[in-house]
């Protein structure tokens, strides 16, 4: 399987049989059960779809329902789609869990990133701003945006104040540190997106497999 559902659990630290420190994401990944399985022949493209997540029944859809008792299966709150491995043979109803990432170097983590709400330029874009003192009344402003007669407007895609954060953000080549099966536990090095608690993805690096291969 490429990748799995999972949630952050949040950061913390490791150290090695040598003693060297490495600071490291711990992701709780499935288990996930496997709700579709979609092939070539009838759908277009080969994918497995995964369920994560126990969900009360009054809070889904009756389609979505039907489709969950069609493949007989507990209701789940979230579903994804993931790209199979080769030759991979799954069924709905299997479970799938961290033993997926076990020799795996290296993943790609996704996820909805922190909102930090509305914010200036200095906070979003990292601004310098203007001098602090010597009366100059522009601290934190992001100065002029203005053009001249000509164009006489403003260019789109200009930074200036405005919400900030909540955007889906892909953190490629994360190194696996360790893969705890007995807790379902992925811990990877370096930050992963989004807070603690909060729903990732994550799937076996695309650049680190295409340079292997």
């Amino acid at each position: 399987m490429n990748g799995l559902i999972g949630k952050k659990v949040g950061m913390t630290q490791v150290f090695d049989d040598q003693g060297h420190r490495s600071i490291v994401t711990a992701i709780e990944v499935g288990p996930c059960v496997v709700t579709q399985v979609k092939s070539q022949e009838k759908d277009g493209y080969d994918a497995v779809q995964l369920g994560y997540g126990p969900q009360k029944k009054q809070r889904l859809t009756k389609p979505a329902l039907g489709h969950l008792e069609k493949a007989g299966v507990e209701p789940v709150r979230v579903l994804r789609e993931f790209r199979p491995d080769e030759g991979e043979e799954l069924k709905p109803g299997d479970t799938l869990t961290a033993s997926v990432f076990q020799d795996v170097s290296h993943v790609d983590v996704s996820g909805i990133s922190k909102g930090r709400g509305f914010q200036g330029v200095v906070k979003r874009y990292n601004f310098s701003g203007g001098r602090a003192t010597h009366g100059s009344g522009t601290h934190r402003g992001p100065g002029s945006i203005g053009m001249k007669v000509s164009p006489a407007r403003v260019f789109k895609g200009k930074k200036m104040p405005g919400h900030m954060g909540n955007d889906p953000v892909t953190v490629q080549n994360l190194r696996v540190v360790q893969v705890r099966e007995e807790d379902n536990v992925v811990l990877v090095e370096g930050a992963g997106p989004g807070p603690a608690g909060g729903l990732v993805m994550v799937r076996k690096a695309i650049k680190k497999a295409a340079k292997a291969s």
